[in-house]
């Protein structure tokens, strides 16, 4: 049976509409609403007090390391910079077997969820036992992720991870034991993966994701992009986070990683630059011609003291700009959204950089961000709330506080640079809900085993249990 939503708000088009509908097929597909509905055959749901929403996209995460939230906020304990941060980072990793790994991804999915994401892109590099050997199913820990997003229900695109090395002429660092995978053994182990699932799958979807220049060399990243590619599926890696990630790549090739990836005819439609801070003029003119993405990280790279990325520049340049929680140091999409203006405004002591980009408004601007063009970077079908889109989407309560005193002309930037987690009440994915009235059948479980396995990996600390 279809099913027809009735919010008292509905988004549309960068704006809220009184009186509006969606229609939902038995499928989890938006449909188009006919002009005359069969309502004997059709189920209806009044919201009132409720705005309508379409789902947040997260693409870009690193589920296990929701662990060290809290855990490296110390130069005593994680150093002073990015590359310090790594060794709690390790730690955490060393530490999981695959029942932790699951735990930790559904409390990261759960959290996600809550906060209205609907998708996640899920970075994913784990996959050793402790001591740095394949389990017998060398896709074992990636199978455990993509359980964890089914338990709580949102969908996953598994972007695998390709990570062959430390770096140009480094020794194996011992903390990335549980990460390295021959060329020869990751083709085989991604491919089998994505033969085991439908490709039309609405639940469960995969990507190509080289590790970055420094974690794999040239010619393994021509091979593994041309695989890719010949599979159809998207291409992620990460670009220029650090000052220090361009100049060992000018070490080694002479250029600096966009440059490389546009020298070598890499770059394209398909690929998604992951945060992409320390870019040239000329870099991003690159990615502007080759029509690739950028995936921003701005809470993630605000903890780690990676740079500002340069929105304003992207933007203009024409370039499409997702977002995602990276390090799950928070898990918050408007947060992510809203941050892409703010660390301009405070490095040019104005406001609302990006607004008009495009001739949108920037609260549009920020919100497509965070939705449509999170869409597009995993090569997901649709959007928004098109046609045999999936039917993903989220509600709020109209009488939260953060949102007091909206009006539909006003309700979206109360949204993206006020709304309160409090506000959010229902989750939709593939027109099943996932939360309602802020809670998810299995989070009182999920949370408790989370906490047991926190208290595994920190022993020393004392977990609320």
């Amino acid at each position: 049976m279809n099913t027809l939503y009735r919010p008292e708000l509905l988004y549309s088009r960068g704006r809220f509409i009184e009186d509006g509908e969606l229609l939902v097929g038995e499928s989890g597909q938006f449909l188009e609403i006919p002009e005359e509905m069969p309502l004997a055959s059709t189920r209806i749901v009044d919201m009132p007090g409720k705005a309508l929403l379409p789902g947040f996209v997260n693409v870009h995460s690193h589920s296990f390391q929701r662990l060290i939230r809290g855990k490296s906020e110390s130069r005593i304990v994680s150093g002073k910079d990015f590359w310090s941060w790594r060794g709690t980072m390790y730690h955490a990793a060393s530490q999981l077997g695959p029942q932790d790994v699951y735990d930790v991804a559904r409390m990261a999915f759960l959290e996600m969820a809550l906060a209205g994401t609907t998708t996640v892109g899920e970075f994913h590099y784990l996959h050793n036992a402790s001591d740095g050997h394949p389990y017998d199913d060398p896709n074992l820990l990636s199978k455990q992720v993509i359980a964890a997003a089914q338990s709580v229900g949102i969908r996953i695109v598994l972007l695998r991870t390709a990570y062959l090395r430390s770096g140009h002429n480094l020794p194996r660092d011992p903390g990335q034991i549980r990460f390295f995978e021959s060329t020869n053994a990751f083709l085989k182990n991604i491919g089998a993966l994505v033969q085991d699932h439908s490709a039309d799958s609405s639940e469960v979807r995969f990507g190509v994701a080289p590790h970055s220049i420094r974690a794999v060399g040239l010619p393994d990243l021509k091979e593994i992009a041309a695989w890719a590619r010949d599979n159809n599926l998207p291409l992620h890696m990460h670009a220029s986070e650090q000052v220090a990630e361009n100049t060992a790549c000018l070490g080694e090739y002479g250029l600096t990683p966009v440059a490389l990836l546009n020298r070598e005819r890499l770059l394209g439609p398909d690929i998604t630059a992951v945060h992409a801070i320390h870019l040239s003029s000329d870099e991003i003119a690159m990615l502007a011609s080759a029509n690739s993405t950028i995936c921003s990280c701005p809470t993630t790279e605000r903890n780690l003291g990676d740079g500002i990325f340069a929105a304003d520049h992207v933007m203009a340049a024409g370039i499409r700009v997702a977002l995602g929680s990276d390090s799950q140091a928070q898990i918050d999409p408007l947060e992510d959204a809203r941050e892409l203006d703010y660390h301009l405004r405070l490095l040019q002591q104005e406001r609302a950089i990006l607004d008009q980009v495009g001739g949108k408004t920037l609260a549009m601007t920020l919100f497509e961000c965070a939705t449509v063009q999170g869409t597009s970077a995993l090569a997901l079908p649709g959007g928004g709330f098109t046609p045999r889109s999936f039917a993903d989407f989220f509600t709020i309560d109209l009488n939260d506080l953060s949102v007091a005193g909206h009006s539909a002309e006003n309700l979206l930037p109360m949204i993206v640079f006020s709304l309160n987690r409090s506000a959010i009440r229902d989750v939709v994915v593939n027109g099943r809900y996932v939360l309602r009235d802020q809670k998810h059948v299995c989070q009182d479980e999920i949370v408790s085993r989370y906490k047991e396995v926190q208290r595994k990996v920190w022993p020393t600390e004392r977990v609320n249990l």
